[in-house]
């Protein structure tokens, strides 16, 4: 539930939701005539793709661009490959989308790849990253980064979303189960779990140290859990990992255990689905099923200028069509009626202060984006600690010449990195 403070010098108090009493299983979407999947990897015309129209393909089956490919991914169904081209993301960043077509007449056993697990990360590297929850086994097994802490995200980190906290409520014994599976496969010593302080739950876990986290928003973002838990501040311009620490979705555990005792991948993500008058469902539906089937379940009609929010209010990012498909970090969804959109603008900060105020960082956001609004990304990061924020979005929330701040911070650390790579 989002508050805002009546006086408006004073900081807004924004709560993290709970999850309902009543913890009825996800509504069940089919799954529709097509299903689009995402490979991080552009395609390159002077290479032979492994892959092409009208090749069959079982659920399962990892599927990647080229021989020397490292980036893959899943096929959540068995049927055919329509197509496959080029995707952006919100940053310019080229992939690829892989479009299938389910072939509804396989009903026996052999249309779905069967594993050999064994509990070892390459394994786990090799052909489960894709599972639900979007488990980071791509950085626990590349042996770059020494993690000794492994941290468990049973708190939501955005507003209005309640799905990790639904699935580590629903779903307990297989998050457990999960984590003992993940603690034989990396062997990192220190496991953490994070559980709201006003959830009710009597959830205990073996040999996991317990964090119980404010439900004052950001609490729950991983640099504050390391300052606030831990006692570990994040270095600008790093990653927990850097400083040993990984975090994982309860998601991500559940759908661990399900693999190791079904020796299948699996594929049913579960979301939170807001839609325009704040009506909340809870739904199951399988990665790559688009958008767009979700809200025809639900009478929810999108129009021209309505906005698809990925993520929360705070963290989110807008997309573009309604036919983006269910990816495995994808946990919220909110639909927002072109006449309530909250208006930006271009005009000048009018040096207020709060977002100053409210900053978990400290960071001097009011000069800050001088320097941002100039394309000065390294001035920016060298005299006003671009790489310090923790992206919570709060310096936006509380701006009064409705700059759109946070969107000003993501691009340009993304500037920055790639004007680093250039040189």
């Amino acid at each position: 539930m989002i508050k805002r403070s009546f006086f408006s010098l004073n900081q807004p108090r924004l709560v993290y939701d709970l999850p309902e009493p009543d913890l009825k299983e996800p509504e069940l979407i089919p799954v529709p005539a097509s299903l689009s999947v995402l490979i991080a990897e552009a395609i390159d015309s002077t290479k032979q793709a492994l892959i092409k129209k009208g090749d069959a393909v079982k659920k399962g089956e990892k599927l990647k661009l080229y021989d020397d490919s490292t980036a893959y991914t899943l096929s959540p169904v068995a049927g055919t490959i329509k197509l496959f081209d080029t995707y952006s993301d919100d940053f310019g960043n080229i992939a690829t989308f892989i479009l299938i077509k389910p072939d509804q007449t396989q009903t026996s056993g052999d249309d779905t790849i069967k594993l050999d697990t064994v509990e070892d990360i390459g394994f786990a590297d090799q052909f489960l990253r894709k599972l639900p929850g979007a488990p980071p086994f791509e950085m626990l097994a590349n042996g770059k980064t020494k993690i000794n802490t492994i941290v468990i995200t049973c708190s939501d980190t955005d507003l209005l979303s309640t799905t990790s906290q639904f699935v580590s409520l629903k779903y307990t014994d297989e998050v457990k189960e999960g984590a003992r599976i993940l603690k034989r496969l990396t062997k990192v010593p220190r496991f953490c779990i994070t559980i709201p302080e006003n959830l009710e739950t009597q959830m205990s876990f073996d040999s996991i140290q317990i964090l119980k986290t404010s439900n004052i928003y950001p609490s729950t973002l991983p640099a504050l859990v390391m300052k606030d838990h831990l006692n570990i501040t994040l270095p600008a311009g790093q990653m927990p990992e850097d400083m040993g620490i990984c975090f994982i979705r309860a998601e991500a555990l559940v759908s661990l255990a399900r693999v190791y005792k079904t020796k299948e991948a699996v594929f049913d993500k579960i979301l939170t689905l807001i839609g325009k008058e704040g009506t909340r469902h809870r739904v199951r539906a399988t990665i790559g099923t688009p958008l767009s089937k979700i809200f025809s379940r639900f009478n929810i009609h999108v129009n021209e200028q309505d906005r698809i929010i990925i993520g929360g209010p705070m963290k989110g990012f807008a997309t573009f069509t309604p036919h983006h498909p269910v990816l495995a970090d994808m946990d919220t969804v909110i639909i927002q009626d072109r006449d309530i959109i909250p208006q930006l603008s271009d005009y000048p900060c009018v040096n207020c202060g709060k977002c100053i105020r409210i900053c978990p960082a400290n960071i001097p956001v009011n000069l800050l984006v001088r320097y941002l609004e100039a394309d000065q990304y390294e001035e920016a990061a060298d005299r006003f600690d671009l790489e310090s924020c923790i992206e919570c979005g709060l310096c936006a929330y509380v701006c009064t010449a409705h700059i759109p701040l946070y969107q000003y911070i993501r691009l340009g650390k993304h500037e920055l990195l790639t004007l680093r790579a250039e040189a």
